[in-house]
């Protein structure tokens, strides 16, 4: 079974970012990817067919489904710099999902930075629902971006799409150099970039969620 790494959009000519915007709010499910993805595409209809990625918003979950946003919580699109511009409205817009409603801030944007070791909350691959054909499928699609590092598959999770369970893993690249971390971090693994699967960063900046 093959496995394609899922490409940047064929026109992209910029670099990649992280566009952040701040987050308002008490509480949320804390499977919430999809409810979020559909708010963010109802106040940005172009956003589904964009290339990038977001990151569900972390917070602290209390065990039975609920994520408290405490201090200060952000959500995180990576998308090509051109392209940032059809997201700026969301700035002081509220986002309801399913009931919980979430005010957005000012955004701001950061390139991406190296690290050595980077990490996804979860990865899926279609097809791949095992750890060991998994971590190979993954393993498959580091060497197509030419990533030589360290593979380690971590927990399996979920996300929800609407009334389906999507399997996947943790999973963490270690020693990279710079330019295999910004190529991980510019592609990803897997499929379902819109949900957050497959999205890496600093162990630092995904762990909690």
């Amino acid at each position: 079974m093959t496995t394609p790494v899922e490409p940047r959009d064929a026109g992209q000519a910029g670099p990649v970012v992280d566009l952040s915007f701040p987050v308002r709010g008490s509480e949320i499910r804390s499977d919430h990817a999809y409810a979020l993805y559909a708010a963010v595409s109802r106040l940005v209809p172009r956003w589904h067919g964009l290339p990038g990625g977001m990151a569900p918003i972390r917070g602290i979950d209390d065990g039975r489904g609920r994520r408290a946003l405490a201090g200060t919580a952000w959500l995180r699109f990576r998308l090509p710099a051109e392209h940032i511009g059809l997201l700026l409205p969301l700035a002081g817009k509220t986002l309801d999902l399913h009931g919980d409603r979430l005010f957005l801030g000012v955004p701001r944007v950061r390139a991406l930075r190296p690290a050595a070791a980077l990490v996804a909350r979860l990865t899926t691959i279609k097809g791949f629902m095992e750890p060991e054909p998994f971590r190979d499928a993954c393993a498959r699609q580091l060497a197509a971006l030419g990533v030589a590092g360290k593979l380690a598959v971590g927990p399996r999770g979920v996300v929800r799409v609407r009334d389906r369970k999507v399997v996947g893993f943790r999973t963490l690249v270690t020693e990279l150099t710079a330019e295999e971390s910004i190529a991980l971090q510019e592609h990803g693994l897997g499929g379902r970039r819109k949900l957050g699967c497959g999205m890496f960063g600093g162990a630092r900046m995904e762990a909690g969620g």
